[in-house]
Protein backbone atom coordinates (compact mmCIF):
# COMPACT_ATOMS: atom_id res chain seq x y z
CA UNK A 1 0.00 0.00 0.00
CA UNK A 2 2.79 2.37 0.85
CA UNK A 3 4.52 1.64 -2.45
CA UNK A 4 1.24 2.18 -4.26
CA UNK A 5 0.89 5.56 -2.56
CA UNK A 6 4.32 6.59 -3.81
CA UNK A 7 3.51 5.39 -7.32
CA UNK A 8 0.22 7.27 -7.22
CA UNK A 9 1.99 10.47 -6.13
CA UNK A 10 4.50 10.06 -8.98
CA UNK A 11 1.63 9.66 -11.43
CA UNK A 12 0.14 12.92 -10.13
CA UNK A 13 3.46 14.69 -10.76
CA UNK A 14 3.68 13.36 -14.30
CA UNK A 15 0.13 14.46 -15.07
CA UNK A 16 0.76 17.88 -13.53
CA UNK A 17 3.85 18.36 -15.69
CA UNK A 18 1.80 18.15 -18.86
CA UNK A 19 1.07 21.89 -18.45
CA UNK A 20 -2.05 23.15 -20.12
CA UNK A 21 -4.26 20.61 -21.80
CA UNK A 22 -5.09 21.36 -25.38
CA UNK A 23 -8.05 19.99 -27.23
CA UNK A 24 -6.85 17.65 -29.94
CA UNK A 25 -8.62 17.30 -33.21
CA UNK A 26 -8.69 14.11 -35.21
CA UNK A 27 -9.76 15.88 -38.38
CA UNK A 28 -7.23 16.17 -41.19
CA UNK A 29 -9.28 18.78 -43.00
CA UNK A 30 -7.68 22.19 -43.43
CA UNK A 31 -9.63 25.37 -42.90
CA UNK A 32 -10.05 27.78 -45.78
CA UNK A 33 -7.44 30.12 -44.28
CA UNK A 34 -4.97 27.25 -43.84
CA UNK A 35 -5.50 26.18 -47.45
CA UNK A 36 -4.79 29.72 -48.63
CA UNK A 37 -1.62 29.92 -46.50
CA UNK A 38 -0.46 26.50 -47.71
CA UNK A 39 -0.96 27.51 -51.33
CA UNK A 40 0.96 30.77 -50.86
CA UNK A 41 3.83 29.03 -49.06
CA UNK A 42 4.01 26.40 -51.82
CA UNK A 43 4.02 29.19 -54.40
CA UNK A 44 6.88 30.96 -52.59
CA UNK A 45 8.92 27.76 -52.37
CA UNK A 46 8.39 26.92 -56.04
CA UNK A 47 9.22 30.43 -57.16
CA UNK A 48 12.38 30.54 -55.06
CA UNK A 49 13.58 27.22 -56.47
CA UNK A 50 12.68 27.96 -60.10
CA UNK A 51 13.23 31.70 -60.39
CA UNK A 52 15.49 32.68 -57.50
CA UNK A 53 18.21 35.21 -58.31
CA UNK A 54 20.44 35.00 -55.23
CA UNK A 55 23.04 32.59 -56.64
CA UNK A 56 23.43 34.63 -59.81
CA UNK A 57 23.65 37.87 -57.82
CA UNK A 58 26.32 36.34 -55.60
CA UNK A 59 28.32 35.09 -58.61
CA UNK A 60 28.13 38.53 -60.20
CA UNK A 61 29.18 40.34 -57.01
CA UNK A 62 32.10 38.07 -56.17
CA UNK A 63 33.36 37.64 -59.74
CA UNK A 64 32.97 41.17 -61.09
CA UNK A 65 33.53 43.20 -57.91
CA UNK A 66 35.36 40.86 -55.52
CA UNK A 67 36.80 42.04 -52.22
CA UNK A 68 35.35 45.43 -51.31
CA UNK A 69 37.04 47.09 -48.37
CA UNK A 70 35.37 50.24 -47.05
CA UNK A 71 36.62 53.35 -48.84
CA UNK A 72 38.14 51.37 -51.71
CA UNK A 73 37.28 51.65 -55.43
CA UNK A 74 35.83 48.14 -55.18
CA UNK A 75 33.46 49.29 -52.44
CA UNK A 76 32.28 52.11 -54.73
CA UNK A 77 31.70 49.51 -57.46
CA UNK A 78 29.71 47.40 -55.00
CA UNK A 79 27.44 50.36 -54.21
CA UNK A 80 26.63 50.78 -57.91
CA UNK A 81 26.10 47.02 -58.21
CA UNK A 82 23.69 47.02 -55.25
CA UNK A 83 21.69 49.92 -56.65
CA UNK A 84 21.44 48.18 -60.03
CA UNK A 85 20.25 44.79 -58.76
CA UNK A 86 17.67 46.37 -56.47
CA UNK A 87 16.19 48.30 -59.39
CA UNK A 88 16.24 45.18 -61.56
CA UNK A 89 14.37 43.33 -58.79
CA UNK A 90 11.49 45.79 -59.27
CA UNK A 91 11.42 47.34 -55.80
CA UNK A 92 9.09 50.29 -55.31
CA UNK A 93 11.94 52.63 -54.41
CA UNK A 94 15.74 52.44 -54.27
CA UNK A 95 18.11 55.06 -52.91
CA UNK A 96 21.63 55.64 -51.60
CA UNK A 97 22.24 56.81 -48.02
CA UNK A 98 25.55 58.65 -47.42
CA UNK A 99 27.91 57.33 -44.75
CA UNK A 100 31.46 58.28 -43.77
CA UNK A 101 33.66 55.19 -43.57
CA UNK A 102 37.32 54.39 -42.80
CA UNK A 103 39.80 54.13 -45.64
CA UNK A 104 42.59 51.70 -44.84
CA UNK A 105 44.96 50.37 -47.48
CA UNK A 106 47.05 47.23 -47.22
CA UNK A 107 49.91 48.41 -49.40
CA UNK A 108 52.63 46.09 -50.67
CA UNK A 109 52.69 42.35 -50.01
CA UNK A 110 53.69 41.72 -46.40
CA UNK A 111 56.88 39.82 -45.58
CA UNK A 112 57.69 37.86 -42.43
CA UNK A 113 60.12 35.16 -41.40
CA UNK A 114 62.05 33.99 -38.36
CA UNK A 115 65.70 33.12 -38.01
CA UNK A 116 66.68 30.31 -35.67
CA UNK A 117 70.16 28.79 -35.39
CA UNK A 118 71.15 30.51 -38.60
CA UNK A 119 68.18 29.11 -40.54
CA UNK A 120 65.58 31.38 -42.14
CA UNK A 121 61.97 30.14 -42.11
CA UNK A 122 59.33 32.08 -44.06
CA UNK A 123 55.91 32.69 -42.49
CA UNK A 124 52.62 33.34 -44.31
CA UNK A 125 51.48 36.73 -43.04
CA UNK A 126 49.00 39.53 -43.68
CA UNK A 127 48.48 42.91 -42.04
CA UNK A 128 45.49 43.36 -39.76
CA UNK A 129 42.84 45.89 -40.74
CA UNK A 130 43.47 49.42 -39.39
CA UNK A 131 47.09 48.57 -38.56
CA UNK A 132 49.87 51.02 -39.28
CA UNK A 133 52.88 49.86 -41.27
CA UNK A 134 56.35 49.04 -40.10
CA UNK A 135 59.34 51.24 -40.87
CA UNK A 136 60.46 50.92 -44.50
CA UNK A 137 63.11 48.36 -43.61
CA UNK A 138 60.75 46.43 -41.37
CA UNK A 139 61.34 45.30 -37.79
CA UNK A 140 63.62 42.47 -36.67
CA UNK A 141 63.59 41.48 -33.02
CA UNK A 142 63.33 38.74 -30.44
CA UNK A 143 59.89 37.32 -29.74
CA UNK A 144 57.84 36.77 -26.60
CA UNK A 145 55.01 34.24 -26.90
CA UNK A 146 51.85 34.89 -24.87
CA UNK A 147 48.42 33.31 -24.77
CA UNK A 148 46.20 36.08 -23.41
CA UNK A 149 45.91 39.84 -23.05
CA UNK A 150 46.37 39.44 -19.30
CA UNK A 151 49.66 37.65 -19.86
CA UNK A 152 50.74 40.37 -22.30
CA UNK A 153 49.78 43.12 -19.85
CA UNK A 154 51.91 41.44 -17.18
CA UNK A 155 55.02 41.70 -19.38
CA UNK A 156 55.44 45.38 -18.64
CA UNK A 157 58.89 46.63 -19.60
CA UNK A 158 59.92 43.13 -20.72
CA UNK A 159 57.97 43.84 -23.93
CA UNK A 160 60.17 46.81 -24.85
CA UNK A 161 61.99 46.27 -28.13
CA UNK A 162 60.32 42.88 -28.65
CA UNK A 163 57.74 41.45 -31.04
CA UNK A 164 54.85 39.98 -29.08
CA UNK A 165 53.42 36.74 -30.45
CA UNK A 166 49.79 35.99 -29.45
CA UNK A 167 49.23 32.27 -29.87
CA UNK A 168 45.99 31.30 -28.14
CA UNK A 169 44.29 28.68 -30.38
CA UNK A 170 40.62 27.88 -30.82
CA UNK A 171 39.09 25.62 -28.19
CA UNK A 172 38.01 22.74 -30.42
CA UNK A 173 35.98 21.15 -27.62
CA UNK A 174 33.35 23.84 -28.26
CA UNK A 175 30.70 22.59 -30.68
CA UNK A 176 29.81 26.15 -31.64
CA UNK A 177 32.84 27.30 -33.63
CA UNK A 178 31.87 30.94 -33.20
CA UNK A 179 32.21 30.50 -29.43
CA UNK A 180 35.77 29.30 -30.01
CA UNK A 181 36.37 32.33 -32.23
CA UNK A 182 34.98 34.61 -29.54
CA UNK A 183 37.38 33.08 -27.03
CA UNK A 184 40.39 34.12 -29.11
CA UNK A 185 39.56 37.22 -31.10
CA UNK A 186 40.38 39.68 -28.30
CA UNK A 187 44.09 39.06 -28.87
CA UNK A 188 43.69 40.20 -32.47
CA UNK A 189 41.48 43.18 -31.69
CA UNK A 190 43.38 44.58 -28.70
CA UNK A 191 46.77 42.89 -28.82
CA UNK A 192 48.68 45.84 -30.26
CA UNK A 193 47.03 48.41 -27.97
CA UNK A 194 47.87 46.27 -24.93
CA UNK A 195 51.66 46.18 -25.46
CA UNK A 196 52.28 49.32 -27.51
CA UNK A 197 52.52 51.38 -24.31
CA UNK A 198 55.40 49.17 -23.13
CA UNK A 199 57.54 49.90 -26.19
CA UNK A 200 56.94 46.66 -28.11
CA UNK A 201 57.88 46.92 -31.78
CA UNK A 202 54.99 44.92 -33.27
CA UNK A 203 52.55 42.11 -32.62
CA UNK A 204 51.89 38.98 -34.62
CA UNK A 205 48.73 37.01 -33.97
CA UNK A 206 47.74 33.43 -34.68
CA UNK A 207 45.04 33.45 -37.38
CA UNK A 208 41.45 33.12 -36.19
CA UNK A 209 40.66 29.63 -37.48
CA UNK A 210 40.63 26.10 -36.13
CA UNK A 211 42.25 24.71 -39.28
CA UNK A 212 45.99 24.12 -39.37
CA UNK A 213 46.95 25.52 -42.76
CA UNK A 214 49.15 28.13 -44.39
CA UNK A 215 46.51 30.78 -45.08
CA UNK A 216 46.76 33.88 -42.87
CA UNK A 217 43.41 35.44 -41.92
CA UNK A 218 43.03 39.18 -41.85
CA UNK A 219 40.55 40.96 -39.57
CA UNK A 220 40.14 44.23 -37.78
CA UNK A 221 42.20 45.52 -34.87
CA UNK A 222 41.75 48.68 -32.83
CA UNK A 223 44.06 51.09 -31.08
CA UNK A 224 41.27 52.47 -28.92
CA UNK A 225 42.09 55.66 -27.06
CA UNK A 226 45.87 55.21 -26.80
CA UNK A 227 48.04 58.05 -28.17
CA UNK A 228 49.39 57.64 -31.71
CA UNK A 229 52.91 57.48 -30.31
CA UNK A 230 51.99 54.05 -28.90
CA UNK A 231 50.62 52.66 -32.18
CA UNK A 232 52.51 49.57 -33.33
CA UNK A 233 51.96 47.31 -36.36
CA UNK A 234 49.75 44.23 -36.09
CA UNK A 235 49.80 41.23 -38.40
CA UNK A 236 48.31 37.74 -38.53
CA UNK A 237 50.34 34.65 -39.38
CA UNK A 238 48.88 31.36 -40.57
CA UNK A 239 48.12 28.69 -37.99
CA UNK A 240 50.82 26.48 -39.52
CA UNK A 241 53.35 29.30 -39.17
CA UNK A 242 52.18 29.84 -35.57
CA UNK A 243 52.71 26.17 -34.74
CA UNK A 244 56.20 26.22 -36.29
CA UNK A 245 57.18 29.46 -34.55
CA UNK A 246 55.96 28.21 -31.16
CA UNK A 247 57.87 24.94 -31.53
CA UNK A 248 61.03 26.76 -32.62
CA UNK A 249 60.78 29.19 -29.68
CA UNK A 250 60.92 26.26 -27.29
CA UNK A 251 64.12 25.09 -28.96
CA UNK A 252 65.63 28.55 -29.43
CA UNK A 253 64.11 31.22 -27.12
CA UNK A 254 66.43 33.88 -28.60
CA UNK A 255 65.25 33.47 -32.20
CA UNK A 256 64.25 36.64 -34.05
CA UNK A 257 61.29 37.50 -36.27
CA UNK A 258 61.27 39.89 -39.22
CA UNK A 259 58.11 41.75 -40.26
CA UNK A 260 57.54 44.31 -42.98
CA UNK A 261 54.21 45.81 -44.04
CA UNK A 262 53.25 49.12 -45.63
CA UNK A 263 49.61 49.41 -44.55
CA UNK A 264 48.25 52.79 -43.53
CA UNK A 265 45.08 54.66 -42.58
CA UNK A 266 43.88 57.42 -44.90
CA UNK A 267 41.22 60.09 -44.19
CA UNK A 268 37.65 58.84 -44.08
CA UNK A 269 35.79 58.46 -47.37
CA UNK A 270 32.20 59.17 -48.28
CA UNK A 271 30.39 55.97 -49.17
CA UNK A 272 26.77 54.77 -49.15
CA UNK A 273 24.30 52.29 -47.79
CA UNK A 274 22.09 50.91 -50.56
CA UNK A 275 18.41 50.81 -49.57
CA UNK A 276 15.30 49.52 -51.32
CA UNK A 277 11.75 48.79 -50.20
CA UNK A 278 8.28 47.58 -51.06
CA UNK A 279 5.69 49.92 -49.60
CA UNK A 280 3.02 48.52 -47.30
CA UNK A 281 -0.59 48.67 -48.47
CA UNK A 282 -2.16 49.58 -45.12
CA UNK A 283 0.59 50.75 -42.73
CA UNK A 284 3.51 51.92 -44.89
CA UNK A 285 5.00 53.81 -41.94
CA UNK A 286 5.61 50.48 -40.18
CA UNK A 287 8.84 49.10 -41.61
CA UNK A 288 10.36 45.62 -41.44
CA UNK A 289 14.09 45.66 -42.21
CA UNK A 290 16.22 42.83 -43.59
CA UNK A 291 19.81 43.23 -44.66
CA UNK A 292 23.50 42.45 -44.47
CA UNK A 293 26.78 44.25 -45.02
CA UNK A 294 28.05 45.09 -48.49
CA UNK A 295 31.71 45.56 -47.62
CA UNK A 296 34.19 42.70 -47.19
CA UNK A 297 37.86 42.11 -46.59
CA UNK A 298 40.21 42.58 -49.52
CA UNK A 299 41.99 39.22 -49.49
CA UNK A 300 38.90 37.21 -50.47
CA UNK A 301 35.85 37.79 -52.62
CA UNK A 302 33.44 38.29 -49.71
CA UNK A 303 31.06 35.47 -50.70
CA UNK A 304 30.37 34.17 -47.21
CA UNK A 305 30.96 37.37 -45.23
CA UNK A 306 28.60 38.85 -46.20
CA UNK A 307 27.70 38.37 -49.85
CA UNK A 308 25.28 35.61 -48.99
CA UNK A 309 23.63 37.81 -46.38
CA UNK A 310 22.80 40.62 -48.77
CA UNK A 311 21.63 38.46 -51.69
CA UNK A 312 19.38 36.42 -49.40
CA UNK A 313 17.93 39.64 -48.00
CA UNK A 314 17.18 41.00 -51.45
CA UNK A 315 15.72 37.64 -52.50
CA UNK A 316 13.07 38.07 -49.80
CA UNK A 317 11.73 41.19 -51.49
CA UNK A 318 12.24 39.77 -54.98
CA UNK A 319 10.08 36.70 -54.20
CA UNK A 320 7.35 38.83 -52.62
CA UNK A 321 7.35 41.08 -55.68
CA UNK A 322 7.33 38.33 -58.30
CA UNK A 323 4.54 36.48 -56.46
CA UNK A 324 2.52 39.71 -56.24
CA UNK A 325 2.15 39.29 -52.48
CA UNK A 326 0.81 42.49 -50.95
CA UNK A 327 2.09 43.24 -47.46
CA UNK A 328 0.29 45.47 -45.00
CA UNK A 329 3.59 46.90 -43.72
CA UNK A 330 6.58 48.18 -45.64
CA UNK A 331 9.49 45.76 -46.04
CA UNK A 332 12.94 47.26 -46.59
CA UNK A 333 16.30 45.77 -47.55
CA UNK A 334 19.53 47.52 -46.55
CA UNK A 335 23.02 46.77 -47.85
CA UNK A 336 25.09 48.30 -45.05
CA UNK A 337 28.57 49.65 -45.77
CA UNK A 338 31.50 49.28 -43.34
CA UNK A 339 30.60 46.48 -40.99
CA UNK A 340 34.14 45.12 -40.96
CA UNK A 341 35.99 48.21 -39.79
CA UNK A 342 33.69 50.26 -37.64
CA UNK A 343 30.01 50.24 -38.54
CA UNK A 344 29.87 53.62 -40.29
CA UNK A 345 26.95 52.52 -42.45
CA UNK A 346 24.96 51.22 -39.50
CA UNK A 347 25.55 54.48 -37.63
CA UNK A 348 24.36 56.50 -40.62
CA UNK A 349 21.20 54.41 -40.94
CA UNK A 350 20.45 54.62 -37.22
CA UNK A 351 20.93 58.39 -37.21
CA UNK A 352 18.58 58.77 -40.16
CA UNK A 353 15.92 56.59 -38.55
CA UNK A 354 16.21 58.46 -35.27
CA UNK A 355 15.62 61.79 -36.95
CA UNK A 356 12.86 60.88 -39.43
CA UNK A 357 10.05 61.45 -36.91
CA UNK A 358 8.65 57.93 -37.03
CA UNK A 359 8.33 55.47 -34.17
CA UNK A 360 11.07 52.85 -34.51
CA UNK A 361 12.01 50.20 -31.96
CA UNK A 362 14.38 47.30 -31.64
CA UNK A 363 12.44 44.57 -29.88
CA UNK A 364 14.27 42.20 -27.54
CA UNK A 365 12.04 39.14 -27.40
CA UNK A 366 13.83 36.81 -25.00
CA UNK A 367 13.13 36.98 -21.32
CA UNK A 368 14.00 33.77 -21.99
CA UNK A 369 10.98 33.28 -24.19
CA UNK A 370 8.16 31.39 -22.59
CA UNK A 371 10.66 28.54 -22.74
CA UNK A 372 8.65 25.55 -21.60
CA UNK A 373 6.92 27.81 -19.10
CA UNK A 374 3.81 25.71 -18.65
CA UNK A 375 5.81 22.52 -18.25
CA UNK A 376 8.27 23.97 -15.76
CA UNK A 377 5.66 25.76 -13.67
CA UNK A 378 3.61 22.59 -13.46
CA UNK A 379 6.65 20.48 -12.62
CA UNK A 380 8.07 22.69 -9.90
CA UNK A 381 4.62 23.38 -8.44
CA UNK A 382 3.99 19.66 -8.22
CA UNK A 383 7.38 19.08 -6.56
CA UNK A 384 6.82 21.95 -4.14
CA UNK A 385 3.30 20.98 -3.14
CA UNK A 386 3.85 17.23 -3.22
CA UNK A 387 7.21 17.09 -1.47
CA UNK A 388 5.79 16.89 2.11
CA UNK A 389 3.62 13.93 1.11
CA UNK A 390 6.50 12.35 -0.73
CA UNK A 391 8.85 12.73 2.24
CA UNK A 392 6.28 11.35 4.68
CA UNK A 393 5.57 8.34 2.50
CA UNK A 394 9.27 7.73 2.02
CA UNK A 395 9.83 7.91 5.80
CA UNK A 396 6.97 5.49 6.50
CA UNK A 397 8.45 3.14 3.93
CA UNK A 398 11.98 3.01 5.42
CA UNK A 399 11.26 3.65 9.14
CA UNK A 400 10.28 0.06 10.02
CA UNK A 401 13.70 -1.14 8.93
CA UNK A 402 15.66 1.33 11.07
CA UNK A 403 17.04 0.94 14.61
CA UNK A 404 15.98 3.49 17.24
CA UNK A 405 19.39 5.19 17.21
CA UNK A 406 19.18 5.49 13.41
CA UNK A 407 15.76 7.07 13.68
CA UNK A 408 17.09 9.56 16.25
CA UNK A 409 20.02 10.37 13.93
CA UNK A 410 17.63 11.12 11.04
CA UNK A 411 15.19 13.15 13.10
CA UNK A 412 17.11 16.50 12.81
CA UNK A 413 17.18 16.09 9.04
CA UNK A 414 13.46 15.39 8.91
CA UNK A 415 12.77 18.54 10.88
CA UNK A 416 15.27 20.78 9.06
CA UNK A 417 14.45 19.63 5.50
CA UNK A 418 11.03 21.31 5.15
CA UNK A 419 12.33 24.41 6.94
CA UNK A 420 15.30 24.73 4.59
CA UNK A 421 13.07 23.96 1.62
CA UNK A 422 10.74 26.81 2.52
CA UNK A 423 13.66 29.17 3.19
CA UNK A 424 15.16 28.27 -0.19
CA UNK A 425 11.88 28.97 -1.92
CA UNK A 426 11.62 32.35 -0.20
CA UNK A 427 15.21 33.15 -1.23
CA UNK A 428 14.41 32.45 -4.87
CA UNK A 429 11.13 34.35 -4.77
CA UNK A 430 12.31 37.44 -2.91
CA UNK A 431 15.98 37.70 -4.01
CA UNK A 432 17.00 35.59 -7.00
CA UNK A 433 13.99 36.21 -9.26
CA UNK A 434 13.87 40.02 -8.69
CA UNK A 435 17.58 40.22 -9.51
CA UNK A 436 17.14 38.05 -12.61
CA UNK A 437 14.19 40.08 -13.87
CA UNK A 438 16.07 43.33 -13.20
CA UNK A 439 19.02 41.97 -15.19
CA UNK A 440 16.87 41.06 -18.21
CA UNK A 441 15.06 44.38 -18.08
CA UNK A 442 18.41 46.20 -18.05
CA UNK A 443 18.66 45.47 -21.78
CA UNK A 444 15.87 47.94 -22.36
CA UNK A 445 16.99 51.42 -23.36
CA UNK A 446 15.23 54.57 -24.42
CA UNK A 447 16.09 56.67 -27.43
CA UNK A 448 18.02 59.16 -25.29
CA UNK A 449 20.41 56.45 -24.14
CA UNK A 450 20.98 54.92 -27.59
CA UNK A 451 20.13 55.73 -31.16
CA UNK A 452 17.19 53.33 -31.15
CA UNK A 453 15.12 52.31 -28.13
CA UNK A 454 15.32 48.63 -27.25
CA UNK A 455 12.08 47.29 -25.82
CA UNK A 456 11.55 43.99 -24.03
CA UNK A 457 8.61 41.98 -25.22
CA UNK A 458 7.78 38.32 -24.72
CA UNK A 459 6.97 36.22 -27.72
Amino acid sequence: MKKLSILFLFAILVVACNGKNETKTTSNELTAAEKTDAANIRKIFDNALLNGKSYEWLRDLTSNVGGRLSGSPEAAMAVKWGERVMKEAGLDSVWLQPAMVPHWVRGEKEVSYFVSNGKKVDMAVCALGSSIGTPDKGVFAEVIEVFSLKEAEALGDKAKGKIIFYNRPFDNTLINTFSAYGGCVDQRGSGAATVGKFGALAVIVRSMTNNIDDYPHTGTMRYGDIPESEYIPGAAISTLAAENLSKSLKEDPKLKVYLRQTSKNLPKEKSFNVIGEIRGSESPEKIIVVGGHLDSWDLGDGAHDDGTGIVQSLEVLHILKTNNIKLKNTIRVVFFMDEEQGGGGADAYADAVKNDGTNRRLIFTALHETFLTYLKVAFFSAIFLGSPVLIIQLWKFIAPGLYKNEKRALLPYLISTPILFILGSLLVYYLVMPLAIKFFLSFETNSQMTTLPIQLETK
